[in-house]
């Protein structure tokens, strides 16, 4: 049975990264051709599929509960902090959001003079770094059992950005993506802290149980759009003579 609780924010977070890695699949294929391009990303997802066994594997067999909550919870802390620092930081206006129109156009500057294996080099590794980000989260939100729940929604955004990709054939520049970021950055801070003072407090140190998570999120994402209110850079004002 799928946890919805670790679908959505685990499908948020893999589009985000799946959208980054089309955009150079995309531009590398232009210099390449489709087939080259798609073999070098089917590549690098192999790998990071016998990465999610090999971890699924190695995490069922004698270690502590509690120790891995807090490590896990810890590691969600900080990699959810650095994702909703950079969203507020976008939303405040003081670093520039990401443009996928942008990174298409320096990938096939870089693939300019037509070179086949730096540029099946770069399709393999874009989508290798990028999909690292969503091997994390899966491991992370699946560790306390929730595998399904976890590699299903990578899985699904996957193929919904490969499905739009396919049929736009052109950066998705229109993926709200600082939009997501913000949202998964509060969601993931929220499992972050749950976890982490449920390992070192025991289960009964969120009053409600489980029903302490909405409430975490909504905290953080108001806390987020707060703090971009208070640093949001001011708009030059023009001189009208």
């Amino acid at each position: 049975m799928f946890q919805w609780t670790i679908v959505i924010p685990t499908f948020l977070a893999a589009t985000v990264e799946w959208v980054e890695a089309f955009t150079i699949v995309l531009a590398v294929s232009l210099a390449i051709g489709w087939r080259s391009a798609l073999g070098a990303a089917a590549a690098a997802l192999l790998v990071l599929a016998v990465m999610t066994a090999a971890a699924g594997g190695a995490l069922s067999h004698g270690l502590s509960i509690s120790g891995l909550q807090l490590v896990i919870g810890v590691f969600l802390l900080l990699f959810g902090v650095r994702w909703l620092a950079k969203a507020v930081a976008r939303q405040a206006g003081l670093k520039a959001r990401h443009n996928e129109a942008e990174e298409f156009d320096e990938a096939r500057a870089r693939l300019a003079n037509g070179d086949w294996y730096a540029g099946w080099a770069i399709a393999f590794k874009g989508v290798m770094l990028e999909g690292l980000e969503v091997w994390l989260i899966v491991v992370a939100l699946g560790v306390h059992g929730f595998w399904a729940s976890s590699a299903g929604a990578a899985i699904a955004a996957l193929i919904v950005v490969a499905a739009a990709g396919a049929l736009v054939r052109a950066p998705l520049a229109r993926v709200p993506e600082n939009t997501i970021k913000f949202a998964v950055g509060a969601m993931i801070v929220a499992f972050g802290t749950f976890w982490t003072l449920e390992a070192l407090g025991g289960p009964h140190v969120w009053p409600g149980g489980d029903w302490a998570l909405p409430g975490l999120v909504i905290f953080y994402a108001g806390g987020g759009m707060l703090l971009a209110a208070l640093f949001r850079k001011p708009v030059a004002m023009v001189e009208v003579r």
